[in-house]
């Protein structure tokens, strides 16, 4: 979800009331490295703190990256239509209102997407019309900087930041003898490469001594998907939102098309996607209605007070032992909360009781008792272990009853997340969005806090509903195979092949 507001707008102000003000009695001189969303809302409040931190000095701004400013790379607009945003229209603006705390500096209110483009609020449009989005408002940010302002926009990448402490700064850029000279250079990147592991450069080298295809993790938009042929198996490793831009690309964007009943067409052009993952499931659907009546009162649990004793504790914070009962206690509070005050009917007691007994547990055992007692269906009830892993323990006799049970698996997904009868999930998802902010505070969290962040976007960030619903009619289509949950790829000298299994 893009939010620059709460990006650009925290601390930029403050850092240059500190630094510029000092060192820069007639121009100041910024290199802002990441020209996307970031970058954008940045100068967005630079623009809107000018007066107040330089009067009438105009600024020299370099903006560095090798696409275009306001979508950037990921959000630019020479990419295929079929790619939509993750978040509806609605949800969707870079500009400040009396929510965005905190904030430093004037209020600068402006359009959402939904209203900029005129769209339907509840839709997913596509990244295109995301980044024409950005686009005008990063003209009007640069509109907005003091007069005699420049902006130059260097298309390349920066490698090295050179100088002192307390001195002009050196950005050396890819392709370029002379550095950038900045009194300040802000780092606004976003989603970044990741260099292959030891694996990836094993199953690199095993494909091109068989003549074979492998493509390493990286931004599906980006990838030369023209080196999978029509009919060939490819398989995937990873169920998240990658896997479901390939799907798009590899099947609409070859001519396949979905008729009147949602079932697949396909144009011959599409290779057979196994896809398979840690989980084996996709990530759950965008949850399909909207929030009525009470919030739960968050933070409850895992809150400043529980983050300020973690951190003055005496020793490194182990997030399984110390961070994660936390969490899930509080995802489990916004849960009953909302099932307790909104569908009494399917609890036993009241919530006054159920709250009291919950603060007072001492495990997870004597909650998970707790719930049992007072939530007759199971289905009621939060289990974080079973959320997370939903198929340990499933067993198939065949290929293709592991088809016809992920089918249902993903169809009680879909039925469940628009069904605001099981509003107690988007309790959780308020939940979520609590605790990672004041995960924010305890820094690297090791290989622990990546599992859960990982859990987050599994339960927080999956695709909208219609895009699931695509997915079952591949799978019906027989173009997508399902492989489960721990899925391995080994290769094999011998026949020259990749093999896959779970």
């Amino acid at each position: 979800m893009v939010r620059a507001r709460h990006l650009g707008a925290q601390r930029g102000p403050a850092l240059h009331r500190a630094v510029l003000r000092a060192r820069c009695p007639v121009r100041a001189s910024v290199a802002v490295v990441g020209a996307g969303p970031r970058g954008t809302g940045f100068l967005e409040r630079l623009a809107a703190n000018a007066p107040e931190l330089y009067g009438n000095r105009p600024l020299d701004i370099h903006l560095i990256d090798p696409y275009p400013p306001g979508g950037g790379r990921i959000w630019r607009r020479d990419q295929s239509p079929l790619l939509w945003m993750n978040s509806m229209a609605s949800d969707v603006t870079m500009f400040t209102d009396d929510s965005a705390q905190p904030l430093e500096g004037p209020v600068r209110p402006g359009p959402d997407f939904a209203r900029w483009a005129g769209a339907d609020p509840q839709s997913f449009p596509s990244r295109q019309a995301q980044g024409g989005y950005l686009r005008w408002v990063y003209e009007e940010a640069v509109a907005a900087l003091p007069p005699g302002s420049t902006v130059r926009e260097h298309r390349t990448r920066a490698v090295r930041i050179s100088g002192p402490r307390d001195g002009r700064q050196q950005v050396w850029l890819e392709g370029e003898a002379e550095p950038v000279v900045a009194e300040l250079v802000v780092l606004t990147i976003g989603h970044l490469d990741a260099d292959p592991d030891e694996e990836q450069r094993e199953l690199a080298r095993f494909a091109q001594r068989h003549g074979l295809v492998h493509l390493p993790p990286a931004f599906t938009a980006d990838s030369d998907l023209s080196v999978l042929g029509a009919g060939e198996p490819v398989v995937v490793r990873g169920f998240g939102l990658a896997f479901v831009d390939l799907m798009v690309l590899l099947t609409e964007g070859r001519g396949g098309r979905y008729d009147a009943r949602g079932e697949y067409l396909p144009s011959g052009r599409e290779p057979v996607l196994y896809v398979g993952s840690r989980r084996g499931v996709p990530y759950h659907s965008k949850i399909g209605y909207t929030w009525t009546g009470e919030r739960p009162p968050l933070p409850r649990f895992f809150g400043p007070e529980q983050v300020d004793a973690l951190l003055a504790g005496p020793g490194p914070v182990d997030f399984e032992r110390d961070v994660r009962p936390l969490i899930d206690r509080e995802l489990g509070y916004a849960h009953y909360h909302r099932l307790f005050t909104v569908h009494p009917g399917r609890t036993t007691v009241d919530w006054p009781v159920f709250e009291e007994k919950y603060a007072a547990a001492a495990t997870g055992a004597e909650l998970a008792a707790l719930a049992e007692d007072a939530v007759p269906d199971p289905a009621d009830r939060f289990d974080p272990a079973a959320l997370d892993r939903p198929l340990d323990g499933v067993r198939h006799d065949s290929m293709d009853a592991l088809q016809e049970s992920l089918r249902g698996y993903i169809e009680a997904d879909l039925t469940r997340r628009h069904d605001p009868e099981y509003s107690p999930d988007l309790a959780v998802f308020l939940g979520l969005l609590s605790v990672y902010g004041q995960l924010t505070r305890l820094g690297d969290t090791g290989e622990g806090g990546a599992r859960w962040h990982g859990f987050f976007s599994y339960l927080a960030s999956g695709p909208p509903g219609p895009r699931l619903r695509r997915l079952l009619a591949l799978s019906r289509a027989g173009v997508v195979r399902f492989l489960g949950a721990g899925i391995t790829v080994e290769t094999d000298e011998s026949r020259g092949v990749f093999s896959a299994g779970s």
